[in-house]
């Protein structure tokens, strides 16, 4: 039995064997998204493949609670040296969308494996049908690359040359994929001599016994959390903007079920699974370390010296239907599931917002953007495809400080890469790369400011892949008080005669000497805006975060030449009405809700959960149109009951005959 210093110490040689892979991956990396924008992960797994450690200081925060079991369990005969892969989001259900590649490494020890390294690099481009392999317009999972089941990459130390050449010859840029790979497999190899080392330390079994007592700790503390927390229900909705191309909005819908040290997420009433990229392929695990995102970071933000590993994960389960946008089945395609991810966190947010109101942040910006560009480099006559930055909104206000300013909470492990490396590496001239005035929501604590991002292109038929375009109708939403965040844009050629606003599209081709301007979210705020001390929204003004007209409507602030009218703020500030309920949705969402009311859209996802999967999203569609100048249960009976006659052939739940009468 370890006592509590030795667990300490295993714990601290554990993250820092952790933290050694990811400084391999990311000074031997090959392209920009990994050695820049850090999206990947390494991680140490006990011999079942549940993960025990991970890094705090680089890669991608996502998956504390990854299990590889069901991805090793489909590879046979492993052998020291090995190392096996997969890319194929319904193979095992470790990688979630193809450019995610995950690789993993049995250890052993004399001839019983002990531990397994493992990690994903987010490769820029696996085939497809668009550069960067990725956008909301596929509609299944062939569309998006090639892939890969899990399989051994390396056999005893030897290269599989063929798989390698199958990548070469299915991807736009093998030399970055497969250096990436390489580095990759480095890490792995440093993971495994800092297992050996910490055997040699304290001995094969007192190992096991210490990883196995590591996640037995991250549960014990987790469910001190939830004890804390009073026992109840609570309900939160939040929704992307479309379910695909210039279409419906997708709505999330969380149940959070406290009681005692348990907590059930259960997301019945979201939407079906869509026609889009856009499905998260959890394969119903009801721990599936995506599902639980943002569990980690309440626990996180409660609990800053909570360990990271799967033992968080045994407190909670997750109910996701079958055939829904959380568990779609094959051949849906997944590859934006990003995208939903993000709005997930935010539903998980919202409800435990209602659970510890004193605690919880409001929205983060929730779309973190990433730009990918194919072009042709005049100067050296090659093809280029790269990632050029991240767009990342604000976070939302906190209970003690305001939002991050252009890194939002939830996708602040993102960053950013240098302006003279992208122009260096790839031929485009940045016009604009800031944060954008008046887009954090107002309140006591201000909203994190959005990011603004402009760039001129020089070569035809430049092709622009924006991924995560979202929150240009629905904002992320303040609490207590707090007001709404601004909205994010896409704009060709701003100010002039041909400038064109291309909305949540996130495909774009591009001609010489057009701009792209991208912006992204802002961060809600939090608190009564009007409470908000008057120097704080003074200083906002000199530094360029809120205009003047803004700190007079939206914190009754009134400024001459720089300075607060103290008398004049006095009236303004009296005169402002009080903010009411915990939430602010802002105006489009609030107007979208006065006709899809909750009980309209629970009524519609009941319709829709009693069809085949294959007519679900083809329904929700045909309901939609015929929605206009409805609203309501009754709307939504009427519109069904229409698309019923339209096609015939559409199965007819049991309560269709009781609209007839």
């Amino acid at each position: 039995m370890f006592d509590r210093m030795t667990l300490q110490v295993l714990a601290n040689h554990a993250r820092a064997a952790a933290e050694n892979m990811a400084h391999t991956l990311h000074r031997t990396a090959h392209s920009a998204f990994v050695k820049e924008t850090q999206d990947f992960t390494v991680m140490l797994m006990d011999r079942r493949g549940d993960t025990f450690a991970v890094p705090m200081e680089l890669g991608a925060t996502w998956y504390p609670g990854l299990t590889y079991g069901r991805a090793i369990d489909m590879v046979d005969d492993y052998r020291p040296g090995d190392v096996a892969f997969t890319n194929d989001p319904y193979s095992g259900h470790v990688a979630t969308h193809a450019p995610d590649t995950h690789l993993w490494k049995p250890v052993f020890a004399g001839d019983d494996i002990v531990a397994w390294t493992g990690g994903h690099i987010h490769n820029t481009d696996m085939g497809g049908a668009v550069p960067a392999s990725l956008s909301r317009s596929l509609t299944e999972i062939h569309q998006e690359g090639i892939r890969f089941p899990p399989m051994k990459l390396v056999r005893e130390g030897v290269f599989d040359e063929q798989i390698l050449r199958i990548m070469e010859t299915n991807v736009r840029k093998p030399a970055l994929n497969i250096g990436d790979i390489k580095a990759l497999v480095g890490a792995l190899n440093t993971g495994e001599r800092k297992v050996h080392a910490m055997i040699e330390r304290f001995g094969k079994q007192g190992f096991l016994t210490g990883v196995d007592a590591l996640k037995e700790q991250a549960e014990a503390q987790a469910r001190d959390i939830l004890r804390a927390i009073p026992d109840g229900d609570y309900v939160f909705a939040d929704y992307a903007d479309e379910d695909s191309d210039n279409a419906n909005p997708c709505r999330l819908k969380l149940t959070l079920r406290i009681r005692g040290d348990e907590a059930v997420l259960d997301f019945t009433g979201s939407d079906p699974q869509l026609a889009s990229s856009l499905n998260v392929p959890s394969g119903g695990d009801p721990r599936h370390t995506i599902l639980l995102v943002g569990v980690y970071y309440v626990l996180y933000t409660l609990n800053p010296r909570i360990l990271l590993n799967t033992g968080l994960t045994r407190p909670f389960t997750c109910i996701a239907p079958e055939g829904t946008v959380l568990n779609p089945v094959a051949p849906a395609a997944v590859g934006m599931r990003s995208l939903v991810c993000a709005r997930l966190r935010s539903v998980i947010f919202g409800a435990f917002s209602q659970a510890l109101p004193e605690k919880m942040p409001a929205a983060p910006a929730g779309n973190n953007c990433i730009v990918n560009v194919m072009t042709r480099d005049e100067r050296t006559r090659k093809l280029v495809i790269a990632a050029v930055n991240p767009v990342v909104g604000g976070g939302g206000g906190m209970p003690h400080r305001d939002g991050t300013n252009g890194s939002g909470a939830d996708a602040a492990y993102l960053k950013n890469t240098p302006i003279e490396i992208t122009e260096t590496e790839v031929p485009v001239e940045f016009i604009k790369y800031g944060l954008a005035r008046d887009t954090g929501g107002a309140g006591r604590w201000r909203g994190g400011l959005a990011t603004e991002m402009a760039f001129k292109v020089f070569s035809p038929d430049t092709r622009i892949t924006a991924r995560n375009r979202d929150r240009s109708f629905f904002r992320p939403w303040g609490i207590l008080g707090g007001r709404a965040a601004g909205l994010s844009d896409m704009i060709v050629n701003p100010g002039r005669d041909d400038e064109r606003r291309l909305g949540n599209i996130d495909t774009a081709v591009l001609q010489p000497g057009d701009i792209l301007e991208i912006r992204s979210a802002g961060g809600g705020g939090r608190g009564n805006p009007m409470e908000r001390e008057p120097w704080r929204v003074a200083r906002d003004v000199a530094r360029g975060y809120v205009s003047e007209h803004a700190a007079r409507t939206d914190y009754g602030v009134v400024l001459r030449e720089g300075q607060v009218d103290e008398e004049e703020t006095r009236r303004c500030r009296a005169a402002a009405a009080m903010p009411k309920g915990h939430f602010h949705f802002g105006p489009e969402r609030d107007g979208y809700e006065a006709q899809w009311t909750t009980a309209a859209y629970d009524r519609l996802t009941a319709i829709l959960a009693d069809l085949p999967i294959h007519w679900r999203f083809f329904a929700k569609t045909e309901i939609f149109r015929r929605m206009s100048g409805r609203k309501g249960v009754q709307g939504v009976d009427l519109a069904f009951a229409e698309t019923c006659e339209r096609f015939p052939d559409l199965p007819r739940p049991a309560f269709l005959s009781e609209v007839a009468e």
